[in-house]
């Protein structure tokens, strides 16, 4: 069961530890804002001991750089404490998609390709660079930074699994070490 569960579900967070008495768990988030907990209602967590439980969300809040997440029927320190460094999932099914927005699990593995057909490769991994995501593109041992902006990405096609980019001038060049 936890394997097809695990299909279904999208990483969004971890715990870093219990916070106060009342089973509150203190969190890092891979999400946009609380919202996205919220918006699913039930979160899911995996302690290292893989085993999967579930847990609905009935409040998140800021607290410095980090969230504060209180789960119904976690009411204690010593329950929130099994679930230190533990895993936080949702429903990809809950996922709240605003226009034109793509998550970062789909852009994983997407192949690229300059607007002139060139193919350069495909997304490895994405770094979160402040004001703009930078998509790594591996081809063998090659790597090419690509900032995610309007300007240099110009399509992505999620069902053919594709994405273009602009061959602006110097861009490639950037990558060359």
């Amino acid at each position: 069961m936890n394997q097809i569960l695990s299909d279904s579900l999208l990483l969004v967070g971890k715990v870093i530890r219990p916070h106060g008495k009342g089973g509150l768990l203190k969190i890092s988030s891979y999400a946009r804002s609380e919202v996205s907990f919220l918006d699913a209602g039930t979160v899911f967590l995996r302690p290292v001991s893989g085993e999967i439980h579930e847990f609905r969300v009935t409040s998140v809040n800021a607290h410095k750089n980090a969230f504060l997440m209180r789960l119904k029927n976690l009411a204690s320190k010593e329950e929130a404490e099994e679930f230190k460094g533990a895993e936080i999932l949702i429903n990809k099914d809950t996922l709240v998609r605003e226009e034109g927005e793509c998550f970062w699990y789909e852009l994983l593995g997407i192949k690229v390709y300059l607007d002139i057909g060139d193919y350069l490769g495909s997304v490895s991994h994405i770094i979160s660079a402040g004001s703009n995501d930078i998509y790594v593109v591996r081809e063998g041992d090659k790597e090419i930074f690509i900032p995610a902006t309007h300007e240099v990405v110009k399509e992505i096609d999620l069902e053919n699994e594709k994405m273009i980019i602009s061959a602006m001038e110097g861009l490639l060049d950037l990558n060359e070490v």
